[in-house]
């Protein structure tokens, strides 16, 4: 299949420990807040056999304030940039989007939340998003590679520290290293913000 530029996705994420200075660092480079922290529940859907992650595919459906997308993701190719095509779709109705994946043979098969903050800057070709999430915090670079490795030298981090796993291996990563048994990378009732 071929895949369609406007659907593809180039991205990787960086580990920060201290989110005010990045978010600094990134007012000093030019960005601006493009959408305010808003808090995301992410719901990953697979069929019973899990044939969707062993193709490496991702069908999630995410509310993000009272937006709801329905988003495929296709499997990524190989590099240093996690590149995959990404096809969306905007609804108001969830609950019934919800019965019509799980009517079709998807379950839900994981659940991750996080606040994500939306940052841009005029003539920029790409796009930096601050994620807080139960298991730590992340920058994530979206656009062309040279844009990534440009923001990403600029804001302090090299190639080395480019992640392109998904907050699902993250997150079981996070639970080995723990000790403890995954489930949903959620917060507590206590910890949302």
């Amino acid at each position: 299949m071929t895949r369609a530029s406007s659907h593809l996705e180039t991205e990787i994420k960086l580990r920060i420990e201290k989110p005010a200075a990045v978010r600094r660092q990134l007012v000093r480079l030019g960005f601006s807040i493009a959408k305010r922290r808003v808090f995301e529940s992410n719901t990953v859907f697979d069929t019973p056999t899990g044939d969707l992650r062993a193709a490496r595919n991702l069908l999630r459906l995410r509310q993000a304030g009272t937006v709801h997308t329905l988003t495929f993701k296709g499997p990524p190719a190989a590099g240093p940039y996690k590149s995959r095509e990404e096809l969306e779709a905007r609804f108001t109705e969830v609950a019934s989007l919800g019965l019509i994946l799980e009517r079709l043979g998807y379950a839900p098969v994981f659940r991750y939340e996080k606040y994500r903050t939306e940052y841009a800057a005029a003539n920029r070709a790409g796009a930096a998003m601050l994620d807080e999430t139960p298991i730590g915090d992340f920058l994530e670079l979206e656009g062309p590679g040279r844009w990534i490795d440009r923001a990403a030298r600029a804001l302090g981090f090299s190639p080395a520290d480019y992640i392109t796993a998904s907050y699902s291996s993250l997150y079981q990563q996070y639970c080995v290293s723990k000790g403890i048994s995954p489930a949903n990378m959620v917060f507590s009732r206590a910890a949302r913000k």
